[in-house]
């Protein structure tokens, strides 16, 4: 019976191995090579076309992704499903990056022929500098292991890792060298929540025209309290006769008069309300609103424009409906 003693000692040989690994890349990032492969993929006027078979085509799935998600238009193509028509998704202006440690795979270097007589260039990734694939190919990156965390030597895992952090390198010294931004990165991620909080603005979220709360200053407190419970916000904006935020009142503001036997029918909400209330500007991103109410510990604001008139409001309820938080 192992115990756990064991298992760790086990996981944490797999780690070392793998940090030695990765520390052995320095050497290949800072090569010519590499340079020359980031500027071929920065020329390039098509796609990163990315292939790899068995773990190395898990991992070339991975970085065509990392690719594409940081500004570098790529996509993944399986070797033998290539050989069978859909090499047809090649053009001329692609670059092909093939992955293999062995620099064997006969599914690739199958290829190569068809690859070259089209004039598309191939960065080659493998572990053998000798190899056939790294003989063939414009550009050569090598990411050679010293040995394999598998005891056996047989399932790829160090050498997997060092091809997963060379397509990291690549991709994000392209993006570097791009300029590529927050909000490109957002564009490319609409549906998940980093592209809810780059792209979403507080007019996305706010409710606005007839939903927005807001009640004059002369009016009595139960009067408020309708619009309060009408719009269903916890809050109401308070404005002048120019339409200007004058102030807020909020549920809690309520719960305070309660406790001071304020006249609810006969009390001017101006006299209850907050002044010089905490608002947010129209055009910033729903996550700097957020960031406001939780820097001020609050559940509400009030949008203004720059005229301070109110435009919006919004909740902590409806930055968790858009999944901003």
């Amino acid at each position: 019976m192992v115990d756990q003693t064991q298992f760790r000692q086990w996981g944490r040989k797999v780690i070392d191995i793998e940090k030695a690994a990765l520390d052995n890349l320095y050497q290949y990032v800072d090569s010519v090579e590499f340079g020359q492969a980031c500027e071929l993929i920065m020329q390039c006027k098509g796609k990163v076309i990315v292939m790899g078979m068995g773990k190395s085509g898990h991992i070339g799935n991975k970085i065509s992704a990392t690719f594409a998600s940081t500004g570098t238009p790529a996509f993944f193509v399986h070797p033998g499903e290539a050989s069978h028509g859909d090499l047809g998704a090649l053009d001329r202006n692609d670059i092909v990056l093939a992955i293999s440690n062995s620099g064997e795979s006969s599914e690739i270097l199958t290829l190569l022929p068809v690859i070259q007589r089209m004039g598309v260039p191939v960065i080659a990734i493998t572990g053998k500098p000798e190899s056939n694939m790294a003989r063939l190919s414009k550009i050569h990156l090598c990411i050679q292991v010293q040995e394999e965390a598998c005891p056996l030597g047989l399932a790829p895992t160090s050498s997997t890792t060092a091809t997963l952090a060379m397509g990291d390198a690549l991709a994000i010294a392209l993006l570097q060298a791009k300029g590529f931004t927050r909000d490109d990165f957002a564009l490319s991620h609409p549906g998940g929540s980093l592209g809810r909080k780059l792209l979403l603005k507080v007019e996305d979220v706010m409710h606005q025209g007839e939903s927005l709360p807001s009640v004059s200053d002369d009016i009595c407190i139960t009067e408020a309290l309708y619009e309060i419970s009408k719009k269903g916000l916890g809050m109401t904006a308070i404005v002048d006769k120019t339409n200007t935020l004058v102030g807020i009142f909020t549920d809690g503001d309520l719960r305070r008069i309660i406790d001071a036997e304020v006249n609810l029918r006969t009390t001017p909400i101006s006299q209850v309300m907050t002044k010089n209330c905490v608002t947010s500007p129209s055009g910033i991103l729903a996550a700097q609103a957020l960031q406001i109410m939780e820097e001020r510990n609050i559940n509400g604001l009030i949008v203004v424009n720059p005229q301070h008139q109110p435009i919006g409001a919004l909740n902590m309820l409806d930055m968790v409906k858009a999944g901003v938080i």
